[in-house]
């Protein structure tokens, strides 16, 4: 029986932060995703996979959860990342904007791509509240009503040059003073063609 004729509500994150080097940092974010308020396991988040690249520097933590808690969970793994990555020292061959560098979230079962844009539109805001002086720059269906996609705002962002961040233009926080990260929802290739 497939997930969503049981009604669950499911998406997925692929939280990209710009650590790989110390396995100890991505751990701790990787768990602070799992854990609830209280310090306990959140029973319906979970952690499916976690891939480091050391020469990028960079790792992608796959975040499952019921899409009314993923928002809080990948909250507080950014979070954990915001406190633990200090990106005046950070080195790697990737380019990246931020400790958290990428927050696509994707639809599994029992919701649209415009739901996820809603979760990732939502995480936007607390991450404002959380991380004093956080730039946020959305894509897909976060970003409305322009809808950008992931490669156009790359793009409008010098995602592969390195240049002035204090230049750069968010969409929601003050211009970075430092390096920051893209939120959004990144629809996939096959659901993309017609």
């Amino acid at each position: 029986m497939s997930s969503s004729r049981l009604g669950l509500r499911l998406a997925v994150c692929l939280l990209n932060i710009s650590e790989a080097r110390r396995k100890y940092i991505v751990e701790n974010v990787a768990k602070a995703a799992l854990l609830e308020t209280n310090g306990q396991k959140h029973p319906e988040v979970s952690v499916l996979n976690i891939f480091s690249d050391q020469e990028y520097n960079r790792s992608v933590i796959t975040i499952a959860a019921s899409v009314a808690e993923l928002g809080n969970s990948i909250l507080a793994a950014c979070l954990e990342a915001f406190q633990s990555i200090d990106m005046e020292v950070q080195e790697g061959i990737h380019p990246c904007l931020g400790a958290v560098d990428l927050i696509p979230i994707y639809p599994l079962s029992g919701i649209g791509v415009e739901e996820c844009g809603a979760v990732a539109r939502s995480l936007a805001e607390n991450l404002l509240q959380g991380v004093p002086g956080c730039s946020v720059f959305l894509f897909g269906e976060a970003d409305l009503p322009e809808k950008r996609t992931l490669v156009q705002r790359r793009k409008q962002l010098g995602w592969f040059t390195r240049r002035d961040f204090s230049a750069l233009k968010p969409d929601l926080g003050v211009a970075p003073a430092r390096r920051c990260g893209l939120t959004g929802h990144r629809v996939p290739r096959l659901q993309h063609r017609q």
